[in-house]
């Protein structure tokens, strides 16, 4: 058989081959006896399946180190809301503040990549974090003395990072640490053992679209009631029980506002107590006293900046001062009374150069100055710490040094002492003056990235963070 013929048997036989497995692979059943299953046939406990958006607050908790709250039971300090008690970020206290020496690093701890920034009570730490490797939201209890963790409550939350993932920081008090987390799922538990006391899903409940970069808005707590700005299809305002998680009053959201970054904050305006919340789509003040709360006294949509993360600053009884970044710039609204009718009236407003203004960190008013950092696109003093005059909000009574910059970081004051803390991890002290400022000390404490959390006292220790850790020194 020539080599030709001998090819063409090979080939054919190949080719037959091939056929004759590519049928039986159609043909052949490998089993005969299967069984149609329906639901429930698997015995999975009803109520197990879960949908992708689905989400359990709180659902899962773990306990530490219990000897280490017994090691800060002792202390009594507290720092228990954003900028403090008072809504102001000012500290008073007794306590002899060190401005000379470097300070001493007490404890520190890693962190999934946010801002969020913590409170203390009674020797205890609590901040927001988000696990990636659980992609789950958690609050986290820590002892103050040591730095130990104590608990931590979390629950699955699928989200993508977006500059960080958590950025609020919680409310704490007799009874109750509450936390927003990023797509606005509301948290109470009980503060001393992280047993769950209820929840809210503030996008179920209210409609509320959550920003862009996630819920930035901080809870407040006054007289018992968790107030909170859901800005949802219905409701702008809400009024929530802190013990039960019972919605006691709402505002209904008849200027059609949405959640933005800010936080509401408590004011006595026209003699009126008063909750003020700067929205997308403009300001707004509701009443806070009990005879007619959660009604909407005033708003205005001739300030509607598109991001706004810091909250407004009561300047008088009846001007509030407004800051947003993004070349947004700065605003002076004065809110005048006359019986029961209200008016609200922009001023002034700005662009970022050409007056007081900022982007992350909310502005102080202390002894009849505002201090600030400016943001970066306000020309020759960008990101510079500054004093303005409440009367003058273009030009500044004071100014850091030209490589005195902070960026997006946060600052404090502690007695007449102004803790300044740059987004690169570097600590400035200065003593605050007639509108001016001296600088006392700087210290690196840490090799910072995007250092823009708040920072927290009590007990004589300060607490900082950056994106990756929380890191607690004596200034005392």
């Amino acid at each position: 058989m020539d080599s030709k013929r001998k090819l063409t048997w090979i080939t054919a036989g190949v080719a037959l081959i091939y056929t004759l497995v590519l049928v039986g692979w159609h043909v052949y059943t490998p089993a005969g006896n299967f069984a149609l299953q329906v639901p429930g046939a698997d015995n999975r406990p009803e109520g197990s399946a879960r949908k992708a958006d689905d989400v359990v607050i709180g659902e899962f908790f773990m306990k530490y180190d219990e000897n280490a709250a017994d090691a800060s039971s002792n202390m009594e300090g507290k720092w228990v809301a954003f900028r403090g008690a008072n809504r102001d970020n000012i500290i008073k206290t007794s306590a002899t503040i060190n401005v000379t020496d470097d300070y001493q690093e007490m404890w520190s701890f890693e962190t999934g990549e946010g801002h969020a920034a913590p409170v203390i009570y009674n020797g205890k730490v609590y901040v927001m974090d988000y696990d990636e490797t659980l992609m789950s939201d958690m609050v986290r209890c820590f002892s103050l003395q040591t730095g130990k963790e104590l608990w931590r409550r979390w629950y699955r939350l699928r989200i993508k990072r977006n500059h960080g993932f958590s950025r609020t920081i919680p409310v704490v008090g007799d009874g109750y640490v509450i936390t927003i987390g990023p797509e606005g799922h509301v948290m109470c538990c009980d503060p001393e053992t992280g047993d769950m006391k209820w929840t809210l899903d503030l996008k179920k409940e209210f409609g509320t679209e959550v920003p862009f970069w996630y819920t930035g808005q901080c809870p407040l707590v006054d007289k018992g009631v968790l107030v909170l700005a859901p800005a949802g299809e219905e409701t702008l305002l809400a009024g929530v029980d802190a013990k039960s998680g019972e919605v006691l009053w709402t505002t209904p959201n008849t200027v059609k506002f949405k959640m933005s970054h800010s936080s509401v904050m408590p004011m006595e305006l026209g003699g009126k107590q008063t909750y003020v919340y700067v929205g997308i789509g403009g300001v707004c003040g509701v009443s806070a006293e009990d005879a007619d709360k959660g009604t909407l006294l005033w708003s205005t949509n001739k300030w509607q900046p598109s991001v706004v993360a810091p909250s407004p600053l009561r300047l008088s009884s009846n001007r509030i001062f407004m800051v947003a970044g993004y070349g947004t710039g700065g605003a002076l609204l004065q809110v005048d009374r006359a019986g029961s009718k209200w008016t609200a009236t922009v001023l002034e407003q700005y662009k970022s150069d050409k007056g007081l203004s900022a982007e992350q960190q909310t502005p102080i008013l202390y002894n009849g100055t505002i201090i600030s950092i400016l943001p970066k696109d306000a020309g020759g003093n960008r990101e510079r710490l500054v004093m303005y005059s409440p009367t003058d909000l273009h030009s500044p009574v004071w100014r850091s040094a030209s490589d005195e910059k902070f960026g997006l970081g946060p600052y404090i004051v502690i007695n007449q002492y102004l803790f300044a803390f740059n987004e690169g991890g570097e600590l400035y002290v200065y003593e605050i003056g007639d509108k001016s400022m001296k600088l006392l000390k700087k210290q690196q404490i840490m090799e910072g990235i995007d250092a823009w959390g708040p920072m927290a006292y009590a007990d004589g220790m300060l607490v900082l963070r950056d994106a990756h850790q929380v890191k607690c020194i004596r200034i005392i």
